[in-house]
């Protein structure tokens, strides 16, 4: 500690450092990454991915703005609901999604907090020695904190960065998601149709069975077998209803609604398969440039890399204190003093600082790793998958739909012949509408994978940064509390 009592001129450019300290450490939300909205770059990145317009993607902070959501959201289900209104919905009115983007205020906050000086400690003290009246008025600031504040922003301003981009991914695996389920519930609705083309079919086949058995024209054995279609029939559409019932609610809880507004209309049929596949060049090499899952792992490496650094110096900064004073005598002349002090690594200079931290980079970097890794893999594996679904699906629907239609004409025109009886008939009915069912399940698939390839390009949640994605909760949860 270096104390020194200097010439009553001090006291002006003490005033004028300490002015300086200060105003170094006033930083502001206007000077944070992304600006006062934390969720800025997420809103950008999100609405240039998926190719929507301005505000597709907002937080709503108040009464007012839920308010306007309500309405959009209310507009949008005022007809059939498809995939890219789906998405519009999702985007403004998951609560999960909402609160994800609440929390980047949080990170920016730290930032905050990290970019500022700790307030300077003013002191006062009065000390009385017979006659003699004394006043010590002094500051001090801790000069380590300010040696160090280029370095925290730029930590934190790192962190922020991928916390904004797993939130990125966030939001993009939500809009995946909001694609799948609304697949999944339209071509639920549409296998629960051709559930109930069987039914009617096995219904319509048991009644004449029994008809037949009546006139003694048929043995109880083949009454028999066409109530077994009945029944089976029955059951099979049973759980096609309820798996309908099932997808349409997993959409609702991906859009957040709740009340009157679950009763909107979804399209009759799922839109066409393309008629090919576009060629999407060097897939892996796409993924590695774009995902941000793995911009924010290296996000996250470089923040720890810099913490090694900053904590390797720091035990030798850490508690430097510049303390200004200005004392006032009744009965000598006013002191200004000065005093430096600086803390001894005598037993410890930060050692259990730098091994934590040298943990936390290796701990990081064998992450960011596996995610590359992974990556790679997760998009060689969706393209595989989108190749085949599709080229199943036009199968289905080029090859076997087709030759079950040529199938049933015929059956139509022997029966016209009275060369097959009405059984016969509706027996391929049921037949043509079991091949129909498996064209639908295909062309879902299909477009599930393609989905699931889109997502694979983009990122999943990242599971690294910030504890980990709020979305499958909330996702679980249904659209919050109301």
């Amino acid at each position: 500690m270096t104390r020194r009592t200097v010439p009553r001129s001090l006291p002006m450019r003490a005033t004028v450092l300490a002015v300086a300290l200060t105003l170094a450490g006033c930083a502001t939300l206007d000077d944070a990454p992304g600006g006062r909205r934390a969720e800025g770059p997420v809103a950008d990145a999100v609405q240039r991915q998926l190719r929507l317009p301005a505000d597709a993607l907002r937080l709503a902070r108040d009464e007012q703005a839920l308010a306007e959501v309500r309405r959009e959201v209310d507009g949008l289900l005022g007809q059939p609901l498809t995939s890219d209104a789906a998405l519009r919905i999702a985007l403004i009115n998951h609560r999960g999604l909402q609160a994800r983007l609440a929390d980047l205020g949080v990170s920016q906050a730290d930032w905050l907090a990290a970019a500022r000086l700790p307030n300077p400690r003013f002191s006062f003290g009065k000390v009385r020695r017979g006659d003699e009246r004394e006043i010590e008025r002094g500051l001090s600031f801790e000069l380590g904190h300010w040696l160090m504040l280029p370095w925290a922003r730029e930590i934190e301003a790192r962190r922020l960065g991928a916390q904004q981009r797993s939130v990125t991914a966030d939001a993009l695996a939500l809009a995946t998601q909001v694609r799948k389920a609304w697949v999944q519930a339209v071509a639920a609705r549409q296998l629960e149709d051709a559930a109930a083309q069987v039914r009617d079919s096995a219904s319509a086949g048991a009644e004449m069975a029994d008809r037949l058995r009546a006139v003694g024209n048929w043995s109880r054995l083949q009454q028999a077998r066409e109530q077994g279609y009945k029944a089976q029939a029955e059951l099979q559409h049973a759980r096609a209803r309820q798996a309908a019932l099932a997808a349409r609610e997993r959409l609702n809880r991906l859009l957040g609604l709740w009340g009157t507004q679950t009763g909107y209309a979804l399209p009759d049929r799922l839109p066409d398969l393309p008629q090919s596949l576009p060629d999407r060049g060097d897939l892996e090499r796409q993924a590695m440039a774009q995902r941000f899952d793995i911009q924010a792992a290296r996000l996250q490496l470089e923040a720890t890399a810099r913490s090694l650094g900053l904590a390797q110096v720091e035990g030798w900064v850490n508690g430097l204190e510049l303390d200004l004073a200005h004392n006032t005598s009744n009965e000598g002349p006013p002191q200004d003093v000065i005093e430096l002090s600086l803390e001894l690594p005598l037993f410890g200079g930060g050692q259990a600082r730098s091994a934590r931290a040298e943990a936390v980079w290796l701990r990081s970097l064998h992450q960011a790793a596996q995610v590359a890794i992974e990556a790679r893999s997760e998009v060689r594996e969706a393209d595989a998958a989108a190749r085949s679904s599709w080229e199943i699906a036009r199968h289905h629907s080029e090859v076997l739909v087709p030759l079950a239609r040529l199938v049933s004409e015929e059956n139509v025109l022997r029966y016209n012949g009275m060369f097959i009886g009405v059984l016969d008939l509706l027996a391929d009915a049921r037949s043509q509408a079991v091949t129909v069912a498996a064209a639908i399940e295909a062309q879902r698939d299909a477009w599930l994978a393609q989905a699931d390839l889109e997502l694979a390009l983009v990122g999943k949640p990242d599971l690294m940064v910030g504890g980990g994605s709020a979305l499958s909760g909330a996702t679980n949860n249904g659209g919050g509390a109301h």
